[in-house]
């Protein structure tokens, strides 16, 4: 007889209902993973597999008043390895590890030792270790042979880099950035860095949890990356290339510490070269003396001598004090209150006129003239010719230079030594805008070196301010500018600075440096400044010169000042002189 149970149904029922129930809760707990708490584990699920990249902005370009490219952004990689990769390849295959050190060595130019001792390194402190830096700021060259050799414990992470295709032009303008960071270190890139500087931009990824390697076309962009600006210039590259050589040449010829050459537009007050020599390569700051990687020409004051008298005789004319054809009798010393002045060699006394006193430098003769000034409105006049506060430009460090408290001087030695160029300091920035304002009919041009910082959208910022101002008559400025062509025709000078066919205005000088301590150096500064061509000045040239112990005075300078000229006048195809200078007696 069969044997069954005699409640089948009821276990039917039974292991339906518990079928149901396991049922029931696996949909349950679906519905709750897909639907309740989706997003919830999409979540988590993409913070363990996704990975946020880093999209650089470029930093924008500096480019000269041309367009051409003085400093530009490019793509470098940083590379690192994987210790534990490493490891774990050579023991699939002994000796990849060596291999693949060399090939990597000779693809960044490292030894393969200097490779294999971090992974080594890295592994005895923790072997599990990923993460070992071995280069940065390697070239897209190098790069691509790293890609080439396809190790699979080798990466490289994108980095921005700069670079600058001129090398040393303008570099002491320029200045640089650091190489590891991209920070801004000195010069333009420093100063006009808002303008410059891009926006990073960030994406994410998802990648794969065996290798890390992103999942294509799991890119997601969370924040667009922005270029920086392009800042404009006013310099011309190749004019100052120009300079830079040829002042470097009489810098090593007459064996000086450093000199500054400054070009500037006559009618604008744009600077066209500003020349540092030594000179700086951005692209390797540290082959020069830190204190040779800025620009002089705007953070060295300097006592500038006897090129300062053009502005006292400007004063003096605009006060309606004297003309160029007024008398004095300027002897080798002379005593004025309590001031002891001095001319620089001795000689008997002089009839010079105003003319003759630029003509012959005379100290004695300067300060006789000056005196007619009050106090307040000569120092009135320095103010306004932009001398006593730092350029419109805003260069880093940019010296104000000191007018020594003026107009209340502290004795009679200093207040009369302000008329002829001592007791006071300037900057070579400072003084090509005296002469700019000379040369322009006595009307100062703001100080321009940057033109402007242009925009991805097209849109320009920063541009400069270039609102003239009077600071002297124009009759003044006028005559002064006759007294200073016959400085060129008739000074010691004469035949070593003459550039045929133009009518030049220019005055030298020879000053003493101060020593930061109270004293002077024993050595000094030479200097030529000037304009041409003098019947309708276009360009300023001023030329200083530190420590020319083959030639220590202004005939150092003459020739860089000379053949500087020489070359804006060919450059820009300036029109020749078509009279002669007006003739002015230099004695009575």
């Amino acid at each position: 007889m069969k044997n069954t149970s005699r409640y089948p149904m009821r276990r039917v029922v039974i292991a339906g209902a518990l079928l149901v129930a396991f049922v029931a809760v696996f949909v349950v707990k679906l519905v709750e993973i897909q639907v309740v708490r989706a997003d919830e584990y999409n979540a988590e699920a993409e913070q363990v597999r996704s990975v946020e990249n880093t999209v650089y902005g470029a930093r924008g370009d500096i480019v000269d008043a041309n367009g051409t490219v003085l400093a530009g952004s490019v793509m470098r990689y940083e590379v690192t390895v994987s210790p534990a990769q490493a490891q774990a390849g050579e023991a699939d295959d002994p000796g990849q590890l060596a291999r693949g050190a060399a090939d990597l060595g000779a693809a960044i130019g490292i030894p393969a030792e200097q490779i294999t001792g971090a992974i080594a390194a890295a592994l005895a402190a923790d072997p599990d270790d990923n993460w070992e830096l071995v280069a940065k700021q390697v070239d897209i060259a190098s790069y691509d042979k790293i890609k080439a050799l396809g190790i699979p414990w080798v990466y490289t992470d994108p980095r921005p880099g700069r670079t600058y295709p001129n090398g040393a032009v303008a570099g002491n303008l320029i200045g640089f950035v650091q190489a590891d960071n991209g920070e801004p270190q000195a010069g333009l890139e420093l100063a006009q860095d808002q303008c410059l500087a891009g926006v990073d931009g960030k994406t994410t990824a998802l990648h794969s949890l065996e290798d890390w390697v992103d999942i294509p076309g799991s890119e997601r962009t969370i924040k667009q990356a922005e270029p920086g600006g392009t800042l404009k210039l006013t310099i011309d590259a190749d004019l100052q290339w120009e300079v830079q050589r040829i002042l470097a040449a009489r810098i090593d010829e007459v064996g000086a510490a450093w000199g500054m050459v400054t070009v500037m537009d006559a009618k604008t007050g744009k600077l066209l070269a500003v020349a540092d020599v030594p000179t700086v390569d951005p692209n390797d700051p540290s082959a020069v003396a830190e204190e040779d990687r800025g620009s002089r020409a705007f953070t060295d004051p300097f006592e500038p001598g006897s090129t300062f008298k053009a502005l006292t005789a400007a004063s003096v004319i605009d006060a309606g004090k004297a003309g160029p054809t007024s008398e004095v009798v300027a002897p080798y010393r002379i005593y004025l209150g309590d001031a002891d002045i001095n001319d620089s060699a001795f000689h008997d006394d002089q009839r010079l006129t105003l003319t003759g006193v630029l003509v012959e430098s005379s100290n004695t003769g300067m300060s006789q003239f000056g005196e007619l000034v009050s106090d307040e409105q000569r120092y009135q006049d320095m103010v306004d010719f932009g001398l006593g506060s730092p350029s419109e430009v805003g260069f880093p460090a940019e010296a104000s230079g000191d007018l020594n408290g003026g107009p209340d001087w502290p004795d009679d030695q200093t207040r009369y030594a302000t008329m002829f160029g001592q007791g006071l300091t300037t900057t070579a920035v400072q003084i090509a805008s005296v002469y700019q304002t000379l040369a322009n009919h006595g009307v100062r041009m703001p100080v321009q070196l940057v033109a402007g910082c242009e925009h991805a959208d097209g849109t320009v910022t920063g541009v400069p301010d270039a609102t003239p101002r009077e600071v002297v008559s124009p009759a003044a400025a006028d005559e002064t500018t006759a007294m200073l062509e016959r400085v060129y025709l008739e000074g010691w000078l004469a035949d070593q600075w003459e550039i045929p066919g133009y009518r030049v205005a220019a005055k030298t000088g020879t000053a003493q440096v101060p020593d930061g301590e109270g004293g002077y150096r024993h050595e000094y500064l030479v200097s030529v400044s000037g304009y041409a061509p003098a019947d309708d000045p276009q360009f300023v040239v001023s030329v200083s010169i530190f420590d020319a112990v083959k030639m220590n005075s202004s005939a150092a300078s003459a020739p860089v000042f000379r053949d500087v000229m020489s070359q804006v006048l060919k450059k820009y195809r300036t029109v020749p002189s078509g009279a002669p200078a007006p003739e002015l007696p230099a004695s009575w």
